[in-house]
């Protein structure tokens, strides 16, 4: 039950939300002494309830289960903070602009983050590799593709925007960018992680 929802985590985001026990109550049609048992500790929503609840308290039920809400407080969008997310089942690849909550085949997924602090000899099978081809970046990376190892993607971001090249499976690693507005080529490695090239 570690994971589950706590009734400290209910009235927290109940009173966040500016709801008294018996408007809670109201909004998922319970008694308010059901709200007042959650919060205290003496009990926990049905899981039916778990749709409901979120609904009433404006958050998802990821949210819910991870106590935390998640405000969008990039007023200002820099594209220095976009994020990848891959799921380790399917193999998904998600985008965002920032830090969000993202779930996949059931799983809450974690922001990927670059690998900084890596040995020397997994860096050089990792090394990104630039020619410029007229208006082009011609990306290569010398690197198995196996069906168990290979480049998942390779992404270049601009300071507008993001162009996204999925690679599979004994196909090539390789991306042809745009030079323009680039500011970074990131390549993800389905084992070793995320790797960055400043440009």
């Amino acid at each position: 039950m570690d994971n589950y929802i706590t009734g400290a985590t209910i009235k927290r985001l109940r009173e966040n939300k500016g709801l008294t026990q018996d408007e809670l109550a109201q909004k998922i049609f319970v008694s308010n002494k059901t709200i007042s048992k959650w919060e205290n500790g003496h009990g926990l929503p049905d899981i039916s309830l778990l749709e409901p609840l979120a609904k009433a308290l404006d958050i998802s039920v990821i949210e819910l289960f991870s106590g935390n809400e998640v405000r969008n407080q990039n007023r200002s969008f820099n594209m220095k903070k976009i994020l990848f997310y891959t799921c380790p089942v399917c193999g998904n690849v998600i985008q965002a602009g920032g830090e969000a909550v993202i779930s996949c085949c059931g799983i809450t997924l974690p922001p990927l983050e670059v690998e900084d602090d890596c040995d020397p000899s997994v860096a050089v099978e990792h090394q990104i590799k630039l020619e410029k081809v007229e208006d082009e970046y011609y990306v290569t990376i010398d690197h198995p593709m196996t069906k168990e190892h290979y480049i998942s993607f390779i992404a270049a971001v601009y300071d507008n925007g993001v162009d996204f090249i999925k690679l599979y499976p004994e196909g090539l690693a390789e991306a042809r960018f745009k030079i323009t507005r680039a500011k970074f080529v990131l390549a993800y490695c389905n084992h070793h992680g995320l790797f960055k090239l400043g440009l």
